[in-house]
């Protein structure tokens, strides 16, 4: 096909210029005027297999021996390169990569392997030594992440007041309740005295934040559990910030699956049992 719109172009650029092809040739010219525009026409609704055909990070599609899409690994080296340092991701083996397009890529690549199976994504950023997180330290966590929580969505109501879009109407609904509030704790550096002082006398407040955050994970598939890679997305930008995030998304895998379930998370946030409900999950 390429060939063929190629040697048509050159005949068009030959014979269409000058008057003076049309009186030497002009059965050819209105052969090849018409041929150009048919087969200019006919490759406009030609489309390409992979064209709105999606692959999982580290793939790229690649049409069969039939033209039928499919995945494969992508090449590590064929990944756009960063440019900037903000672009670069650490990985589980401790490697910065220059792009987490690199990461999932070569993670593709070992699948099947020891090194793949244990290859994700750590952290946004370079890798750099992260302390270790003490008892303490574990505790006052989940306290500045509920806080954090609700802070958030706050934001996405008041940027939705201003140009809807942030929120469902469902969404919206439930966190003008807090919005409107007058006892809630205004966004701020706080102590972790006042943070859990203002949790257990605004607890109702932190009931739909921590399930909103559960659902906007819980995406590939919604199955009401979150998987690693799921966890990534709000995971990943924490770690430099806050050392002991991924020890408290493992202390919240209570049964040691891998997976995190909608009452493993509620419980790791302090909601209790009765307040659990998947009608929130919106």
């Amino acid at each position: 096909m390429r060939v063929s719109l190629i040697l048509i172009f050159f005949l068009g650029a030959t014979f269409a210029p000058s008057v003076s092809s049309k009186v030497l040739h002009p059965f050819l010219y209105q052969v090849t005027r018409f041929v150009f525009v048919f087969f200019f026409k006919y490759s406009m609704k030609i489309k390409y297999p992979c064209d709105n055909f999606r692959c999982k990070r580290g793939k790229t599609c690649k049409p069969d021996t039939d033209g039928k899409p499919g995945c494969v690994c992508q090449d590590p080296l064929e990944c756009p390169g960063s440019t900037n340092t903000f672009e670069h991701v650490c990985g589980t083996d401790n490697k910065t990569y220059d792009t987490s397009c690199e990461l999932f890529a070569t993670k593709c690549n070992l699948e099947g392997t020891k090194r793949g199976y244990k290859l994700h994504l750590d952290y946004t950023g370079p890798c750099k030594l992260i302390p270790q997180c003490v008892k303490n330290e574990l505790v006052q966590f989940p306290l500045r992440m509920r806080d954090w929580l609700k802070n958030v969505l706050l934001q996405l109501y008041e940027h939705d007041s201003v140009s809807p879009g942030f929120l469902t109407p469902k969404q919206r609904f439930r966190v003008k309740k807090i919005f409107e509030n007058e006892r809630r704790l205004h966004a701020g550096n706080h102590s972790v005295e006042l943070l859990a002082q203002d949790f257990e006398k605004n607890y109702n407040m932190y009931i739909y934040p921590v399930h909103w955050q559960f659902a906007q994970l819980d995406k590939h598939p919604s199955d009401r559990t979150l998987s690693h890679s799921e966890l990534a997305p709000l995971r990943a930008p924490l770690v430099p910030m806050e050392h002991c995030t991924s020890l408290f998304f493992q202390e919240c895998d209570a049964d040691k699956d891998k997976q995190v379930t909608l009452k493993e998370w509620t419980s790791c946030f302090g909601i209790k049992d009765d307040d659990v409900d998947v009608n929130l999950l919106f």
